[in-house]
């Protein structure tokens, strides 16, 4: 089933080809991500963590908090999207490569947002290896020659999401994965720029360190954002495939400072 999703991704017609109930559930996760839902752009955020919330110890350590059935589904993820998104904190943190590793298809492009020039010069992420690399700067800096700059004017410092999703967008990629740090994915689900999150929860209680989702305070609960949600077992931890839908208005006016050591 997988080639198949592979070619939704790549836009073949697809018939869903199997009618188990495994099938079913397996088509019914991905599928969204490799048509794009229907939408151009399509925003999906990922995020794993333990019972309590926690993406981390108080030190820093995250590998892996989530099981091995998790981080094949991260990289499934990427290879159905188009591009890959994470804040500079969290390359800063962990280096991640951003590759296809644990399932066949193509890697995505790699972007990060880095507001305020903290990138290292050898962070994984820049890899002269044929993927196209972004960075999102808030002014004009000198970047390696295979690294296209995205300069995204700031609104009272900060960037907004729904500007750099539009940059993307307008450069071809109507697939995006925002990968993290949480600092990342929280503003962008703040801003209303994210379509689709994917939470995946491990079975451990960590006790302190940093929160996954953090946003804005609210003081009634029919504030709070209730998504259609789906469960999904991957081995020992649930994912939840949560569908939300963004508000123009919140979309085009929110602004997220990013450039924090956020995980």
């Amino acid at each position: 089933m997988w080639p198949e999703l592979l070619k939704l991704a790549a836009g073949h017609d697809i018939v869903r080809p199997v009618d188990t109930e495994a099938g079913r559930s397996f088509w019914d996760l991905y599928a969204p991500i490799a048509c794009g839902n229907g939408r151009s752009p399509f925003v999906v955020g990922q995020l794993g963590q333990s019972l309590d919330g926690r993406i981390a110890t108080p030190t820093g350590r995250s590998h892996y908090i989530n099981g091995p059935e998790s981080i094949r589904h991260l990289h499934c993820l990427r290879a159905l999207v188009d591009a890959v998104i994470v804040g500079i904190g969290t390359v800063v943190a962990d280096d991640p490569q951003l590759t296809v590793r644990k399932v066949e298809g193509r890697d995505p492009a790699r972007v990060v947002i880095d507001p305020n020039g903290r990138l290292p010069p050898d962070a994984r992420i820049l890899a002269d290896d044929g993927c196209p690399v972004f960075v999102v700067q808030g002014c004009d800096r000198p970047r390696p020659s295979w690294v296209t700059p995205i300069t995204v004017q700031p609104r009272e410092g900060n960037l907004v999401p729904a500007a750099i999703v539009a940059a993307l967008a307008d450069r071809g990629f109507r697939r995006l994965l925002v990968e993290g740090g949480a600092g990342t994915v929280s503003g962008f689900l703040a801003a209303r720029a994210i379509d689709r999150l994917h939470l995946c929860i491990a079975p451990i209680v960590i006790g302190s360190g940093p929160i996954g989702i953090t946003l804005p305070p609210i003081d009634e609960l029919h504030h709070a954002i209730r998504p259609q949600t789906s469960v999904h077992r991957l081995g020992m931890d649930m994912l939840f495939d949560c569908l939300l839908e963004p508000r123009a208005a919140a979309f085009a006016a929110d602004s997220l400072q990013l450039d924090g050591v956020e995980r």
